[in-house]
């Protein structure tokens, strides 16, 4: 019984964890500059520069101009820990303790 319970748990974990690596965002804009590795869509009064390659899906002909509505992901590309600084000690209480 707990050797199903487990394998229920793990694939509800994977299965949340494949979700949330899922989540599209999109803008919505006209084009101000099309490359071959990345197009630039303007957001309000900003340059959203979005990357591209082959596995990019288009339809149609994307040229200056045109209004799109782009699909992407974010996913981190690195992450760097550093360690939480050390609390400060009171020194106060170490004063205390030297008088006595």
């Amino acid at each position: 019984m707990k050797a199903v319970l487990g394998i229920f748990a793990a694939a509800f974990f994977f299965g949340a964890v494949s979700l949330a690596q899922a989540k599209d965002y999109q803008v919505t804009g006209p084009v101000v500059d099309v490359k071959d590795d990345a197009i630039v869509v303007k957001k309000g009064t900003e340059n959203w520069e979005i990357a591209r390659d082959k596995d990019t899906k288009t339809t149609g002909e994307i040229k200056k101009g045109d209004k799109v509505m782009i699909k992407y992901k974010m996913t981190a590309t690195s992450i760097e820990g550093k360690e939480a600084p050390k609390a400060k000690t009171d020194a106060k209480t170490d004063t205390k303790a030297k008088t006595k």
